[in-house]
């Protein structure tokens, strides 16, 4: 059986593929309507779309599933970012972004970057510039020089910028891989749950 993880992953992979999809498992089904490929959640209805007649692959998912984490992690996989507001659908809009060579791409709330910045806040001391972690704003992918928390807000300080964000709030963030790290192919997951 599916995990909803890897239902997810199929659904994403065959949407920028411009294929139809047709998957189930007990709590979400992922399928093609009318030239748009859909997951359903059983509880939720309609918690994420791609429309398989755009020139580029385009997802809209739903702000206030509980399934949110899984499809942004699994977008993320595959270079998807959050582009805007919600939309009047209660719809975040996904599109790709070219991510640099040796990181992988992150969107969270911004908690999980301060957990991370923990981790690699050593590098940040040294001298020159730290790239361990670079973070999403202006359209341009920033080196993190410091994190700090004050009065309920995380203060992101870049080159030459400062960032406030709630710890709730949404972030993007690459952090450095090792090479050849994953493959974002689900050809290997298909295969491993008809076995």
């Amino acid at each position: 059986m599916l995990s909803n993880l890897d239902l997810m992953r199929v659904f994403v992979y065959s949407s920028i593929q411009k294929q139809e999809v047709l998957l189930s498992n007990p709590f979400l089904t992922a399928q093609t309507v009318y030239k748009s490929n859909q997951v359903i959640a059983k509880i939720e209805g309609v918690i994420a779309t791609s429309e398989l007649t755009d020139t580029a692959s385009i997802f809209s998912i739903n702000a206030t599933s509980s399934y949110w984490d899984v499809i942004n992690e699994v977008l993320a996989d595959y270079s998807y970012i959050l582009t805007g507001e919600i939309d009047r659908r209660g719809f975040y809009e996904y599109r790709y972004c070219q991510v640099p060579n040796g990181y992988k791409m992150h969107g969270t709330k911004s908690v999980y970057l301060w957990r991370a910045w923990w981790k690699y806040r050593k590098y940040a001391l040294q001298l020159g510039i730290p790239l361990e972690l670079l973070i999403r704003t202006r359209d341009a992918w920033y080196p993190i020089r410091d994190l700090t928390i004050s009065d309920g807000l995380l203060y992101i300080k870049t080159l030459g910028n400062e960032i406030a964000v709630h710890a709730d709030d949404i972030v993007t963030w690459l952090s450095k891989t090792q090479p050849n790290s994953n493959s974002t192919s689900p050809t290997g997951i298909l295969n491993k749950n008809r076995e």
